[in-house]
C-alpha cells in the first residue's frame, strides 16, 4: 500500500502538468491573497473578498460577452470587485457595522445575484490564449508552469512587488501599517483611521475581482455560480498561514494551489482513489494549517477592531 502510494506520488511529481496546475491555481489565490493582505494590515479582515471574488467572475463574463475583449473583461471584473469592497468599507469603516456580518451577508448577496443574472443574461466566454515566454518556457518542469502560461496570470508577476513597495516603502503604507497596529496612536498623529482602512479594502476588491475575472478568463474559460468554491476564504488562510508577510502569503497560496493540483494530477496519471477525499485535501490542508500556525504567528494588534474616536 504504501508502495503504491509513494509511486504514485512520484508520478504526479515527475509530471509536467501538475506543476502547471498547481501554479494556475496558486495564482487565483494570489491575486486575493495580496490585497487581502493589505486590508489585513490596515486592521481589517475583508470577508467578501469571496464575494467580490464571484463578482468579478461574473463581471468579467459580461464584460468579454459585450465587447470579445479579455483586457475589457478583466477590467470590469476589478471594478465588480471595487464596488464589493467599497460596500463592505462603507458599512464596516463608516457605519461600524460588524465586519464579519457585512462580509459574509455581501458573500450571499453577490451569489445570489450573480445566479440569477447568469440565468436570466447567459453570458458567452472564453480562455485567453497561452503566451509563451521565449527561452524561459523550455526550463524543466518549473518552465511551462511559470512562462508559458494563459496571458492574464503573468499580471500577478509586476502586482506581487508592487504590493509589497506600497506597503512598505510608500507613506501611505507606513499609515496603512499603523493603522492596522494602533490606531489610536495613528489617529492622534492626524491620519485619518477610517479612510486608511477603507482605501485599503478597496484594494483588496479590485485584486480580488481580478483574481475572479483571472479564474473565468485565464483558467476556467466558462461561468457557474461554483467558479470560486470558497477560494476567498482559502486566500484569507493563506494570508494568516504566511504570518501577515506578503512573501508568507504567496508561499500559503503556492501550497494549497498544489494541493489541488495534486488532487487534480493523481486520476490522470493512473492513480484513481476516492474523489470526494481528494476534493476535500484543499480545504482539510485549510484546517489543519490554520490550526498550525494561527497561534504561532502575530497578527497586526488591532486586526478586526473597529476604530471609534475617543475609545480604546
Amino acid at each position: 500500500m504504501f508502495v503504491d502510494f509513494f509511486s504514485a506520488v512520484g508520478d504526479v511529481l515527475s509530471s509536467e502538468s501538475t506543476y502547471s496546475s498547481g501554479w494556475r491555481l496558486a495564482t487565483a489565490l494570489g491575486f486575493v491573497a495580496v490585497g487581502e493582505w493589505i486590508a489585513e494590515r490596515a486592521g481589517t479582515i475583508n470577508i467578501s473578498v469571496e464575494g467580490a471574488m464571484l463578482g468579478g467572475a461574473f463581471a468579467a463574463a459580461m464584460g468579454y460577452d459585450a465587447t470579445g475583449s479579455i483586457a475589457v473583461g478583466l477590467v470590469v471584473g476589478a471594478g465588480a470587485g471595487l464596488v464589493v469592497g467599497a460596500v463592505q468599507a462603507h458599512f464596516s469603516h463608516n457605519l461600524t457595522a460588524n465586519q464579519f456580518v457585512v462580509g459574509l451577508t455581501l458573500n450571499i448577496l453577490v451569489l445570489g445575484l450573480a445566479s440569477f443574472l447568469n440565468s436570466t443574461l447567459k453570458p458567452e466566454t472564453a480562455a485567453a490564449h497561452v503566451f509563451e515566454v521565449p527561452g524561459l518556457v523550455e526550463i524543466p518542469l518549473l518552465g511551462p508552469a511559470l512562462f508559458g502560461q494563459p496571458w492574464p496570470l503573468y499580471l500577478l508577476y509586476p502586482l506581487v512587488p508592487l504590493a509589497w513597495w506600497l506597503v512598505h516603502r510608500t507613506r501611505w503604507g507606513l499609515e496603512v501599517r499603523a493603522v492596522g497596529e494602533n490606531p489610536q496612536a495613528a489617529d492622534v498623529s492626524s491620519i485619518n483611521v477610517n479612510a486608511r482602512r477603507r482605501q485599503a479594502i478597496y484594494i483588496a476588491g479590485i485584486t480580488s475581482g481580478l483574481g475572479g475575472g483571472y479564474l473565468l478568463l485565464g483558467q476556467v474559460g466558462w461561468y457557474e455560480d461554483s467558479i470560486v468554491g470558497g477560494q476567498g476564504f482559502i486566500a484569507i488562510a493563506a494570508v494568516i498561514f504566511g504570518g501577515w508577510t506578503l512573501r508568507g502569503a504567496m508561499l500559503g497560496c503556492l501550497l494549497f494551489g498544489s494541493a489541488n493540483s495534486f488532487r487534480l494530477s493523481l486520476p490522470g496519471v493512473g492513480h484513481p482513489l476516492n474523489s470526494e477525499l481528494l476534493s476535500s485535501l484543499p480545504f482539510v490542508l485549510t484546517i489543519c494549517v490554520m490550526a498550525l500556525f494561527a497561534h504561532r504567528t502575530r497578527e497586526p494588534q488591532s486586526l478586526a477592531r473597529p476604530f471609534i474616536r475617543g475609545l480604546r
